[in-house]
Order: C-alpha cells, then sequence, then structure tokens
C-alpha cells in the first residue's frame, strides 16, 4: 500500500464532492498490495461482508524482536476495495497490541464515511475490523 492514512485523510479532505470521494475510494482499492489467487480462499473470506472480501495477515519480526502484522486483501466490488484499502491503512504493520488499542472509527466519522456508505457497508466493515482484532489477539497469543 503506498498512502499512509495520514496522506489518505489529507487528500479526502481537500476533495468536496461526494463523487470525487467516491472516486478517490476506488483509486485506493486499486492500490491494494496484490492477493494471490491461494489467498482468495474460504479461511480468509470476512465473514458479514455483502461484497467478498478476503484479508490475509501475516507476522514478520522486526529487528528488536516485536511482531508485526501486516495485512493484505481485496474485494469483488471497487468501493469496498477502496474501504478495504483504508482499513488497512489504519491497521496494518502495526505490533498486535497496537491493533487491538486502534479504533478506527473516529477516522471513518472524521472522513464522513459513516454517513455515506450504507448500513451493508458499515457492517462490512465492522467485520474487517474484528477480523483483523481476532488476528491481533492470535498473533498475541502464539507470541
Amino acid at each position: 500500500m503506498n498512502a499512509t492514512i495520514d496522506e489518505i485523510i489529507e487528500t479526502f479532505e481537500l476533495l468536496d464532492d461526494w463523487d470525487d470521494r467516491y472516486r478517490y475510494l476506488i483509486e485506493l482499492g486499486r492500490t491494494l498490495e496484490p492477493l494471490p489467487p491461494e489467498a482468495h480462499s474460504d479461511a480468509n473470506k470476512v465473514r458479514g461482508c455483502a461484497s467478498q472480501v478476503w484479508l490475509e495477515a501475516t507476522t514478520r519480526t522486526t529487528a528488536d524482536g516485536e511482531p508485526l502484522l501486516h495485512f493484505r486483501g481485496d474485494s469483488d466490488a471497487h468501493i469496498v476495495r477502496g474501504l478495504v484499502a483504508l482499513t488497512l491503512a489504519i491497521y496494518s504493520d502495526h505490533r498486535p497490541s497496537e491493533v487491538l488499542a486502534l479504533d478506527a472509527q473516529p477516522v471513518f466519522e472524521r472522513l464522513g464515511l459513516s454517513a455515506h456508505i450504507t448500513p451493508q457497508r458499515s457492517n462490512g466493515v465492522r467485520s474487517m475490523i474484528e477480523r483483523i482484532k481476532a488476528d491481533a489477539r492470535s498473533a498475541l497469543a502464539s507470541a
């Protein structure tokens, strides 16, 4: 992923028109790190999303021995793919304890997404975040 969450927020706030914001969200989805075909598996499928969404978590160890969670994701819907990119910008490449402490809701509210995405998509985002936090709990348990 190229854009940081701060860059995404900055760009989003420059766009006044919601059509432009949706286009930007779709563009974000196009920047997702590719998810290989074998990762489009039932084990990686996020339950609770109206669209198909897959999330893959990997753990790498930093030089100081701390685990970092890295997420890759994909969706079969363009706007949802953008929401995946936004969510991963918030949660990917953090320690499991940091992932558990992070709350994406203020970011979604600041961007106005809470009021501009359908209830189904909001539920899907919550399902993605629950899945990410479950992966973080698993990483902590196995550390």
